[in-house]
């Protein structure tokens, strides 16, 4: 999709969602009140607005490779604090996905000539030795599959630790005003799972 399907695409949203429901869209001019925030993975197939089912405005998204969450990082810091001082949400989730090309590039470990990705997924690290210390991947292809899975279930928990080394999410899970979600996105059934409910927030 080049530049002019993007444009012509656009067009075509302009003349009917958009027509359809100017009122709403007009109503985000005035600000946003999302009621979750999420980091996802950047992969094109994942997007979570549609797997939602969300209305622009419903979700405060932040997607990278792998949705990884670096201990320290400015870019995710400033999306956490922006959510939750500024935009009081009281729902943050990581969620992975089945399939994630970030979590087979890791598990390869075949970095090639790529400069910056493998400093990006050593930040997933921990969660590919979890998963080896149970068995190295299997070379049959469905048992590899479910193996991959589960390092990408694990690599969400690992993530759900990282963020909390920010002072701003342990600060507000701890006085009971974040929630703190662990997802799963199974393409193959287009379901989310739970894979850490967090503690709800307090009344």
């Amino acid at each position: 999709m080049g530049i002019e399907k993007l444009i012509e695409v656009n067009q075509a949203f302009v003349e009917n969602e958009y027509a359809e429901n100017i009122e709403y869209y007009k109503g985000l001019l005035s600000g946003q009140n999302p009621h979750v925030m999420l980091i996802g993975c950047c992969d094109s197939r994942v997007v979570p607005e549609i797997t939602c089912n969300a209305k622009p405005g419903e979700i405060f998204v932040h997607r990278n490779i792998g949705n990884i969450v670096p201990p320290g990082d400015w870019n995710i810091g400033t999306f956490l604090e922006y959510g939750i001082r500024h935009l009081k949400i009281d729902t943050l989730v990581v969620c992975g996905h089945e399939e994630c090309g970030a979590m087979k590039a890791l598990s390869g470990k075949n970095p090639g000539d790529d400069a910056i990705i493998p400093g990006w997924l050593s930040h997933a690290g921990t969660a590919l030795e979890l998963v080896e210390k149970k068995g190295k991947k299997p070379s049959d292809p469905e048992e590899a599959r479910k193996w991959q899975s589960e390092l990408e279930i694990e690599n969400v928990k690992l993530q759900l630790s990282n963020l909390r080394t920010y002072k701003v999410v342990k600060d507000a899970e701890d006085a009971g005003k974040l929630r703190v979600v662990g997802l799963y996105y199974r393409m193959s059934t287009a379901k989310l799972e739970v894979i850490d409910p967090g503690k709800p927030v307090k009344g």
